[in-house]
């Protein structure tokens, strides 16, 4: 019998760690594999507050996990780590914390949700990573939401797990407003590999869009980060449009990448070891940025746009407030899904 190992972070008599930090020191392994590390982590709140100050269409967030196993080489949430004093970026595929006691958590924090304000569930660790398949934290916090009415809720994933719960979702959008986003950045097999190793098939999410559909659950594909001279041809944007309405999403959206330090860190050997002719060119583009230049958010904006227009996708977010292209550039410098 497999025996776990020892804590990752053995405190001594008077840890220096304060908040979530110290949880984590705290940490119980639960399994390791594949160099993957599971822990536990108390959850004591799990709404969090979007402080975003570039108009996102939610006031909240919920990610059911802290680290993400797919080991997408853009992740921009990999700060997220450095919280728990975790400065190594591949640690936030390797070193995954399972949040505890959600739905009892959830159930107390709704109380602070006002009607209009919106929650986004998976926007920094998606809610149907690996982990879910034994923990199941994601499917315990749906379940949570189906005894309540009124709420607006939004998911994003890149995996076809989410088909495990189309019962399930399809009880949530009885009484409360749901949308599934699921993101397919490209539609080369090949590509994807390299991109996101860990993540589902891009032909299994766009399967999974499908199901969604047919089950009646409002359903689209977020097509972010767009990757400059990797995954932003007009040939390509349009493949995903075309696929997307092909399997029946309401609704897409595009936005180019956002590359944090902590994700250039590891994009950028990345980019060197795989594209090491875009290297000079992503050095220049961002030039210790953030964000790309608003002309090139505009650029991509309008090609969604007019695809979108040509195979019948009516909406660039499920809300359908504007189009993409009507939307302020600094909300499409954005990698989160807008919903």
């Amino acid at each position: 019998m497999y025996e776990p190992s020892p804590p990752l972070f053995p405190l001594p008599q008077k840890s220096p760690l304060v908040g979530i930090a110290r949880l984590a020191s705290e940490a119980e392994s639960l399994r390791e594999g594949h160099n993957v590390e599971y822990f536990t982590l108390p959850a004591k709140s799990l709404l969090n507050r979007s402080t975003s100050r570039r108009g996102m269409p939610f006031t909240w967030t919920i990610n059911p996990y802290r680290g993400c196993e797919f080991g997408c080489r853009y992740c921009y949430a990999r700060y997220t780590h450095e919280f728990m004093e975790m400065r190594d970026g591949a640690e936030f595929e390797q070193k995954i914390y399972v949040k505890q006691h959600t739905a009892d958590v959830l159930r107390r924090e709704l109380r602070r949700v006002k009607p209009g304000e919106a929650i986004a569930l998976g926007t920094a660790t998606d809610p149907y990573q690996p982990a879910e398949r034994r923990y199941e934290v994601t499917r315990g916090i749906l379940e949570e939401f189906a005894r309540h009415r009124g709420f607006e809720l939004g998911i994003v994933t890149k995996s076809n797990l989410i088909v495990r719960d189309v019962d399930l979702l399809r009880g949530v959008s009885q009484d409360n407003a749901l949308s599934i986003h699921i993101t397919v950045t490209t539609l080369n097999v090949e590509l994807a590999r390299i991109l996101e190793p860990r993540a589902p098939r891009p032909d299994l999410r766009m399967d999974a869009l499908r199901q969604l559909s047919e089950a009646g659950i409002t359903a689209g594909v977020n097509c972010s980060p767009v990757l400059p001279g990797i995954t932003d041809s007009p040939a390509d944007l349009e493949a995903v449009v075309c696929a997307a309405a092909a399997a029946g999403a309401r609704h897409i959206f595009a936005g180019p990448l956002f590359l944090k330090p902590c994700s250039a860190a590891v994009f950028l050997p990345f980019l060197e070891q795989h594209f090491p002719q875009l290297v000079e060119n992503y050095r220049q583009l961002y030039g210790g940025r953030s964000f790309l230049p608003p002309s090139y958010g505009k650029r991509v904006a309008q090609l969604i746009a007019r695809f979108r227009q040509k195979y019948g996708i009516s909406r660039a977010d499920s809300r359908g407030a504007m189009s993409a292209n009507e939307r302020p550039v600094q909300m499409l410098d954005e990698q989160l899904a807008l919903f």
